[in-house]
């Protein structure tokens, strides 16, 4: 019986935390969406600016990645993509690196 209650309790706290980090992927899409990015980035293809799956996969396995993107997004930045620049975001931080941590989970 304890063995069946362990596993139900492990499956629903699985669930939750799959559920939070759905959650948290469809924010991080609907503030891309809300913050106007998608005009210039999308998740799998180079628009104007690198693709999301991109910017991941160049970052994967550095400690700061998230750092440093929230800092490229707010402050704008040139020359790691190609010569167009991008400006400064305007979105409230928790909202960047809501954004941020969106990115960086794409594979």
């Amino acid at each position: 019986m304890r063995k069946i209650q362990l596993m139900t309790s492990m499956l629903v706290a699985g669930v939750v935390y799959a559920g939070g980090a759905m959650a948290a992927d469809a924010d991080g899409g609907a503030l891309l969406k809300k913050n106007n990015c998608l005009a210039c980035h999308a998740i799998d293809k180079k628009v104007v600016g690198p693709s999301y799956k991109d910017v991941a996969a160049k970052y994967r396995g550095q400690a700061d990645a998230e750092a440093q993107l929230i800092a490229k997004v707010t402050k704008g930045g040139k020359g790691a993509w190609g010569s167009m620049p991008m400006p400064p975001q305007t979105a409230k931080a928790d909202e960047v690196k809501t954004m941020v941590q969106y990115i960086l989970s794409q594979k």
